[in-house]
């Protein structure tokens, strides 16, 4: 059940002035196995004359990106590929697309990949529109300056190729930073793409591991979404609507959509893992992710995201199986589902009742169970779903140790952006603790 709270606008229970509306913004869907073809299309209906294709090397040779440039070449749309973006990008390679797109003086852009490609693009797109902007000037607070977009860009389309970010229907770009070895991102709804052509037959092309993983971010971005401060608690309250974050808390209608996410996760997600030809599980998850996009990209993520960015940025050795990396790697959805058990171990107590209902929806026999067991009955049900998986066994499987638990916690500091949304405030030592009781899952 969905409950709504009302209050007097701006003021909380407590009497500091917080925010009273949630404003929601979602990019154009069109969802349909084949609809890649129809974005030559869609960029001669844009008057588009000098399109930029991103992609990775690796899906440069796959199917869906020669699906999306003989559209473009039928359609008589001039385009130039760059297919250097880096999985996981990092301030570095944002920079080397920014400097690529800049040269081109493009007038649309087309992003066929995952989370990585979608978020360089939309990165491409914003300083190019924004020339005399400096790189940390959009970046999101305390490591950049976190200012508003005010500048018109060029339209994006944006063709997701895995089953996780849900990026095609956000303002949120990801990367590494190096310098302080640690991920933070630019977060506005002027940066979300034009249009999101989500094909299932795309999905066709992941290996396990892959759509496993991107699964994990689906459910995480569920889960957070649903469970994030409620938008009327998040303070401080805007004296403008443009410095209303992209995240403002949970609220009626992204719940909704996080709640249905998470109700296709449970239903399709071990399926779609388990047998690379089932394109109706597949295809729901495409679907899935795009569903809690619009959820967590006008709610926001928590603390599974916020203590992700440093188990991504601070990888030592690891390298996951299935993804043709030259450079040691924790997939996103990996780095954000290790500490979920332990997370909302420690957010129940604030709403029990909203993380027994994902329990339940993942699997749980809550029936007997007590609200003040939330917490544990929720980490419980998550770790099973993990361990019929195989994920690897917390974060000691992924090259961390006690030793680590300072470095992580530093790295999880500057994620104000999401750390915030937690429907419980967290200290240096509370995160320190739930860094330790992540190392082991099972």
């Amino acid at each position: 059940m969905l409950t709504l709270t009302f209050l007097a606008p701006g003021l909380s229970p407590s009497g500091k002035t917080t925010d009273y509306a949630f404003e929601m913004a979602v990019s154009n869907i069109r969802y349909g196995p084949g609809v890649t073809k129809e974005v030559g299309m869609d960029l001669k209906n844009m008057g588009a004359k000098n399109v930029c294709l991103m992609t990775d090397k690796n899906l440069a040779q796959l199917p869906p990106v020669q699906v999306a440039m003989d559209s473009l070449v039928k359609n008589g749309i001039p385009f130039t590929v760059y297919d250097n973006v880096r999985v996981e990008p990092t301030d570095a390679s944002f920079m080397e697309a920014i400097e690529f797109a800049r040269k081109g003086a493009f007038d649309a852009y087309v992003a066929v990949g995952g989370g990585s490609t979608m978020d360089t693009c939309k990165a491409a797109n914003l300083y190019t529109s924004s020339p005399h902007s400096d790189f940390l000037d959009y970046v999101s607070a305390p490591i950049g300056k976190g200012k508003p977009v005010s500048v018109p860009l060029k339209p994006l389309i944006a063709v997701p190729t895995t089953t996780g970010t849900g990026s095609e229907t956000t303002g949120a770009a990801i990367f590494d930073y190096e310098r302080l070895k640690v991920k933070t991102g630019i977060a506005s709804r002027a940066i979300k793409p034009t249009l999101g052509l989500i094909d299932p037959l795309h999905t066709l092309h992941m290996p396990a591991r892959v759509v496993a993983n991107s699964g994990f971010d689906v459910l995480c971005h569920a889960l957070e979404s649903y469970t994030a401060l409620p938008y009327h608690l998040r303070s401080p309250c805007p004296s403008n609507p443009i410095t209303r974050p992209a995240y403002q808390g949970s609220n009626p209608i992204s719940d909704i959509w996080a709640v249905h996410a998470l109700r296709i996760v449970a239903k399709y997600l071990k399926r779609a893992v388990r047998n690379p030809d089932d394109l109706e599980a597949r295809s729901h998850m495409h679907l899935a992710s795009a569903f809690a996009g619009i959820g967590f990209g006008n709610a926001g993520v928590h603390l599974c995201h916020g203590m992700s960015y440093p188990i991504s940025g601070l990888v030592k050795t690891y390298k996951a199986k299935d993804y043709n990396v030259d450079h040691p790697l924790v997939p996103h959805g990996l780095s954000v589902v290790l500490t979920s058990p332990a997370v909302f171990t420690f957010t129940a107590q604030m709403f029990p009742e909203r993380h027994l209902e994902t329990a339940e929806i993942l699997g749980a026999d809550t029936r007997s169970a007590r609200i003040q067991d939330a917490g544990p009955v929720l980490a419980d049900t998550l770790r099973k779903f993990l361990f019929d998986l195989d994920v690897d066994d917390g974060l000691a499987a992924v090259g961390y140790s006690k030793a680590d638990i300072p470095a992580l916690v530093k790295g999880t500091l500057p994620q104000e952006r999401v750390t915030k949304l937690s429907p419980r405030p967290q200290s240096e030592e509370d995160l320190a603790a739930l860094f330790e009781a992540s190392m082991k899952l099972y």
